[in-house]
């Protein structure tokens, strides 16, 4: 499984499945009921102390070789290695529903683990060094569900983050700016990061930018907690990030389901309140480009061993409450469209060139400020 390159996902089959005539009758109830789990919450002891000091709860950082961050499409250059300390929290690989926590020594969700890191964590390398963190992520299914087991499972699963980012600041070069960035639950946990770990801290002039991509973030509700401001340049250091990506026709009642009837950090309702949208191919907030923007979108190769970038297929415009419309005639990028037309897979290969020339530009910036 972890030979594939980016997209063969259990968790996305299940859900294009359901995305088809079964998920047009039954909606969201036919995804909890195939992917929430049954069984009651086992509750697990922390890390312990220097957990995080055994690179083999890594599956990137300094001194590790031939990691998932370290793949390039074919014909890109690594070139010299920004100053940077990236700090990158993979998405949800993680499909069980016999328990609500990954094992850390869960080889299938490793090895999917992995896959996403390649085709998401790579974008960032040539900023400088990538550490990425395995940890007892919560299921798919926490997503679907109020429960307080999948509370209880997010709050595991962070605790392991927060351990995580703990070692890397105590290892990390302490002169070098930082980079933080993660998709889907690891961009969840970013944000408690930044609220508990970053925010009103000297740490916060550390920071290049944050990442928080696919996960939607209230302008109102929840960015003043967070400590940067939203990114409106595109050669603005100090700031924050996020898109998530939806094909035309857009449905994108899944989340505003749960976006709506949520509190933001500030304890104030999120229901209408626009959400954070950065267009990746401008670096902007609120923006529309054109497909010509767009620098390298990464497509697979039959296979699915690996991936060429190819400019000028996708354009980008924030719209509506603030999601990223792609337009309404995306590439093939593999059958793994979510439902609603949610292309939330591939937040970062879309845009993969235009998130590392991203990253570059803002950390050139940080570094003469």
């Amino acid at each position: 499984m972890a030979r594939k390159f980016l997209y063969v996902v259990a968790t996305l089959i299940v859900l294009v499945i359901a995305g088809g005539v079964a998920y047009s009758l039954f909606g969201n109830a036919l995804l909890r009921r195939a992917m929430v789990p049954s069984v009651a919450f086992r509750a697990e002891p922390p890390m312990p102390a220097n957990a995080y000091g055994d690179r083999a709860l890594w599956f990137a950082r300094p001194g590790l070789t031939n990691t998932p961050v370290d793949w390039l499409p074919p014909g890109v250059a690594p070139g010299a290695p920004g100053n940077a300390e990236i700090f990158f929290i993979h998405p949800t690989s993680f499909v069980g529903t016999d328990r609500w926590n990954a094992a850390l020594d869960d080889g299938e969700t490793n090895g999917r683990a992995q896959i996403f890191l390649r085709g998401q964590a790579s974008a960032f390398a040539a900023a400088g060094r990538v550490w990425a963190p395995r940890y007892r992520q919560a299921t798919f299914g926490a997503f679907l569900t109020g429960d307080d087991a999948a509370r209880q499972a997010l709050d595991l699963a962070y605790r392991d983050v927060a351990a995580a980012f703990d070692q890397f600041l105590a290892d990390a070069d302490p002169n070098r700016p930082i980079i933080l960035a993660g998709h889907s639950q690891g961009a969840l946990h970013l944000t408690r990061l930044l609220r508990e770990r970053v925010a009103n801290t000297p740490l916060a002039r550390r920071i290049v930018a944050a990442y928080v991509v696919g996960w939607p973030v209230s302008r109102v509700a929840d960015l003043p907690a967070l400590g940067l401001p939203e990114c409106t340049a595109a050669d603005q250091a100090g700031c924050l990030l996020s898109w998530q990506s939806f094909a035309e026709p857009a449905d994108p009642t899944l989340i505003l389901e749960r976006y709506d009837a949520s509190t933001g950090f500030d304890g104030r309702p999120r229901s209408g309140t626009p959400m954070v949208c950065t267009n990746p191919l401008t670096g902007t907030a609120n923006a529309v480009a054109p497909a010509s923007a767009n620098a390298g979108t990464l497509i697979p190769d039959k296979a699915l061993e690996t991936a060429a970038m190819t400019p000028g297929l996708v354009p980008a415009a924030c719209g509506g409450r603030g999601f990223l419309s792609i337009g309404d005639g995306p590439p093939d990028l593999g059958p793994y469209v979510l439902p609603g037309n949610n292309w939330h897979v591939y937040d970062y290969s879309l845009f993969w060139a235009n998130v590392r020339a991203d990253a570059l530009r803002r950390l050139a910036t940080w570094e003469t400020r």
